[in-house]
């Protein structure tokens, strides 16, 4: 397993349980994004620079998926695709895409880009709380437990 982070808008506090867990559990992540970031040195964690554009960090991350690897995002589009590949995605809350939940996502985020092309104000997500980095560290950790292979031992 190997974790990509869509990391364009991928809260902070977010990407500091993902390094702490990918230390941790030795497990090699990938931030793609299309603006430099700053990430802490270690042989488990990369970035990777894309071109600006629409869509063009989730191409590459889709392009390089396999088989039970892990995307963090919160990208209806992207974890559907991650979903295709027989690959799994987790949003910044928490929630686990899966093949059941994934299909009503996609026609609720349609249904709401119609809404706000119509000119009704949706409103966005509510601010990232305890309650939800919480939620996102016990799903991280169940999908590590569950597709990682245990980390060796230290010195």
């Amino acid at each position: 397993m190997k974790i990509w982070v869509d990391a364009d808008a991928c809260p902070g506090v977010i990407k500091d349980i993902l390094f702490r867990a990918a230390e941790r559990a030795h497990v090699h992540m990938t931030l793609v994004a299309n603006q430099s970031m700053r990430i802490p040195p270690s042989p488990y964690i990369r970035f990777t620079q894309v071109a600006a554009g629409l869509d063009v960090a989730d191409k590459h991350i889709v392009e390089l998926l396999e088989p039970n690897d892990l995307v963090i995002t919160a990208d209806i589009p992207l974890a559907a695709a991650a979903i295709d590949k027989a690959a799994h995605a987790l949003n910044p809350r928490g929630e686990l895409y899966t093949k059941e939940n994934i299909r009503e996502r996609l026609s609720m985020r349609n249904f709401m880009d119609e809404l706000r092309g119509s000119g009704v104000a949706t409103g966005g997500p509510a601010a990232l709380g305890p309650r939800d980095r919480q939620a996102f560290a016990n799903s991280l950790d169940r999908m590590l437990r569950k597709y990682a292979p245990p980390a060796a031992p230290g010195p």
